[in-house]
């Protein structure tokens, strides 16, 4: 990986919390997420666990630990998950960019007996879907704050997304999916309003959680 301080292994290892910062991984998906070999990803986790900016869960995976104890990127975001959800009566999911692909870390599904279903931890094509226009940052998607698409992915279903920043920062990309037949082949009219104001509300949480030092 290109060095951003000059001083590479501190590169690194900032590249393994910004990893974590979307939730728990297990050392295959840090090594995915970052790129590292996977001996470097885990010297790198273990020696920062030792200092407490890395933890463990009860599954053995790695997160940040209580030095950076902040609330991670899905538990911030999910008032607004359950909002957009309640609001357009459809399943929502936020993702991550994980190299050329996506990664879905929280997903709430619809009430609806047709619905689409996203789980926790499926990777996604970044080359299709409206996540994935949001997350390559193609410049209309952006400019306009939101993208659409029908059919991509998947037969008979519909999405529609917008960008999440932090410190100016694209961080993820939230959702709304649904079966064509209620949202429409145009799905941007009747839902474009409610994810972006579901990403605006998740910049807002993000800009306001701490990271405490000690």
């Amino acid at each position: 990986m290109d060095s951003v301080s000059g001083i590479g292994v501190l590169d690194k290892a900032v590249a393994v919390l910004d990893a974590l910062e979307a939730g728990p991984l297990s050392l295959p998906d840090l090594v995915d997420a970052t790129g590292l070999p996977r001996a470097t990803a885990h010297r790198l986790a273990t020696a920062l666990e030792a200092h407490g900016f890395v933890a463990r869960d009860g599954d053995g995976r790695f997160q940040l630990g209580a030095r950076l104890s902040h609330p991670s990127l899905p538990t911030v975001a999910r008032p607004a998950l359950d909002a957009l959800r309640d609001a357009t009566g459809e399943s929502v999911q936020l993702y991550v960019r994980r190299g050329d692909q996506r990664l879905c870390v929280d997903a709430l599904e619809s009430p609806h007996g047709l619905r689409t279903i996203v789980p926790v931890g499926a990777l996604l094509p970044l080359d299709v879907g409206s996540a994935g226009k949001v997350l390559r940052e193609d410049a209309p998607t952006l400019k306009r704050g939101w993208a659409e698409s029908v059919e991509e992915r998947q037969k008979g279903v519909a999405s529609v997304s917008a960008p999440v920043f932090e410190d100016g920062r694209l961080v993820a990309a939230v959702s709304v999916s649904g079966p064509v037949e209620r949202t429409t082949r145009a799905p941007g009219r009747r839902y474009a309003r409610a994810v972006a104001d579901a990403a605006r509300a998740i910049d807002a949480a993000l800009a306001s959680r701490r990271r405490p030092l000690s």
